[in-house]
């Protein structure tokens, strides 16, 4: 008894012929199925392709859509060609165009006949199957499917959705046990001829032509009614991605598919020529009686599927990025945001860069550009500071920067100035760690030396952007880190949110806050308060700042070191 083999071919009918003729000379008898949507010059260059083969024979032509009664048609048409025209044969594989033979013939030949009279099929009970992506699970037996789901898909969503609704549903035949699995199979020449000749045949073709995706449920159904030992397993290796689309295997892929004592594989790249020259050779790839087991290279495709998903944390690809909640992590490292800390202290970025050996920009949203450290026009990763790229898409400019210079914590300074399109980005990024004292931009205002009926407007906008601004941060589902300040307690202690930052960025740090920066001139600052509040615009993001300026005196911050 040898093996035959059916072949579903559609397309790349060069390397179906290439498969066909490999197996017929190895002494497999072949029955091919060319889709009849395939051009008649195409297929009568396909039949004078293999013409020279005595063991390859065409069965009669269907039209196979994806999901439709035709690739059951099709499988049935060839599997009765075969069986009659070949009584050698002891068991069947059903295979197509695209799959490739992974180990010689004899090896898979002496395999089968150490295990006489079983069948091997995936057949799983609808109530088990887990693997079904977007789709229907015992559904697919009790609708009605008269649309094509690829050509209609309209129409197939609607129609099921009706049905639902008036509880529409198919009997399904008396003595069957609907199950699912992968179409590719290989089965007993007895199982198989007691499958095509069973008397309630017509029964169940009619029953299943409409149903959805009979090509994998037809046969793992009617298997479990006439098979004496089903393996449910297939001798193919297909692996599907997270979508449910097959995979496709390259050239880069010879030493995994190896790896797997598969006897086939599918999806091969037409293109995929070292895989095929190794392959479909006489000195092939052989394990004798090696069982086929696509579990040792599961973890790998498990990786890729996290990394395809997930991927690294704030590297986006543009697989990911147009699907919200598919980042893994908005920004790929912490990062500091200071507000009004340079508008309060004199030249914080210089004195935050020293002490905590960290790159601290300018104002990175600012509207008139894009203020890097140093003046630089260009910053990490080649980011320009030209506003229109920063303002096309600012998530992905903030991310690129953090991804670009990851390894060194980056901090910017950000005001209600600022433009506020990456507020929901820093409120939603845990990586965010957000520092504020808050009313510190009447500062700017306060040394302008302009007058206070022309200053109120621009202060009373400033504050309602500021007040939209932390609200965001605070919401509920935020997940930044956030510490405030309102300018009159920085002004008292204003230690205090220097030692914090310190205590964030150099957690490690054994020494108290050794240095700080001047902090800026604030005499006159209450009085200038009182007169925004006189004119209807009352400052109370600044806290209780008193008129007379602050209850203790400031003094320069003279460096100090505490054990």
């Amino acid at each position: 008894m040898t093996v035959g083999f059916v072949l579903l071919c559609h397309h790349a009918l060069d390397r179906a012929a290439q498969v066909a003729r490999h197996l017929a000379q190895s002494g497999a008898p072949v029955v091919i199925h060319l889709d009849a949507r395939v051009r008649a010059p195409q297929a009568a260059a396909f039949r004078a392709n293999l013409a020279d083969q005595a063991l390859v024979r065409f069965s009669a032509r269907h039209a196979c859509e994806w999901g439709t009664w035709g690739l059951v048609a099709a499988t049935q048409s060839a599997a009765e060609v075969l069986l009659r025209a070949f009584p050698q044969v002891g068991h069947v594989v059903l295979a197509s165009g695209s799959c490739l033979p992974l180990r010689p013939l004899s090896d898979l030949a002496g395999w089968l006949a150490a295990r006489p009279g079983t069948d091997f099929i995936e057949s799983v009970a609808t109530a088990d199957v887990g693997w079904t992506v977007g789709g229907l699970d015992i559904e697919r037996f009790t609708r009605h499917f008269p649309f094509s789901w690829r050509r209609n898909r309209w129409m197939f969503d609607r129609y099921v959705a009706l049905q639902r609704r008036l509880g529409i549903t198919r009997r399904i035949p008396q003595g069957i046990v609907p199950h699912l699995g992968s179409q590719w199979w290989c089965l007993t020449r007895a199982t198989l001829q007691a499958i095509l000749t069973d008397p309630r045949r017509p029964e169940f073709d009619r029953y299943f032509a409409r149903t959805w995706i009979p090509d994998e449920g037809y046969f793992q159904t009617l298997a479990r009614r006439h098979a004496r030992r089903i393996e449910s397993r297939s001798l193919t290796l297909a692996k599907f991605d997270f979508q449910g689309k097959p995979h496709l295997f390259y050239d880069d892929h010879a030493a995994l598919l190896r790896r797997s004592d598969c006897f086939l594989a599918r999806k091969i790249w037409p293109g995929a020529d070292g895989l095929y020259r190794a392959f479909l050779t006489p000195d092939a790839h052989s394990r004798p009686q090696a069982d086929p087991d696509p579990g040792r290279i599961d973890r790998l495709f498990s990786r890729a599927a996290v990394q395809r998903t997930r991927g690294r944390p704030g590297l986006w690809m543009q697989g990911r990025h147009p699907n919200p909640g598919w980042e893994n992590g908005i920004t790929a490292a912490p990062y500091g945001v200071f507000e009004g800390f340079d508008d309060v202290f004199e030249d914080f970025a210089v004195w935050l860069g020293d002490v905590a050996a960290t790159r601290v920009h300018g104002h990175l949203f600012a509207a008139d550009r894009v203020h890097f450290a140093g003046g630089e026009a260009f910053g990490p990763g080649g980011l320009s500071d030209r506003t229109a790229l920063r303002d096309y898409n600012p998530q992905a400019f903030l991310t690129s920067l953090i991804w670009s210079a990851r390894g060194e914590r980056q901090c910017f300074s950000f005001g209600p100035a600022d433009r506020q399109e990456i507020t929901g980005t820093l409120a939603a990024d845990p990586n965010a760690r957000v520092w504020a004292i808050t009313g510190a931009w009447v500062l700017p205002l306060f040394r302008s030396g302009r007058p206070l009926a022309e200053v109120r407007p621009l202060a009373a906008a400033l504050q309602r952007t500021e007040g939209w601004h932390l609200g965001q941060l605070r919401a509920q589902r935020a997940r930044a880190a956030v510490r405030v300040w309102t300018l009159a307690e920085a002004a008292l202690a204003p230690m205090d949110p220097l030692q914090a930052i310190l205590d964030e960025i150099s957690p490690r740090s054994p020494y108290r806050l050794a240095e700080a920066p001047q902090m800026t001139d604030l005499t006159g600052l209450g009085a200038f308060l009182r007169g925004l509040r006189d004119l209807g615009m009352p400052p109370v993001s600044t806290g209780d700042f008193p008129e007379t300026g602050p209850a203790h005196p400031l003094p320069r911050l003279r460096p100090r070191r505490v054990g």
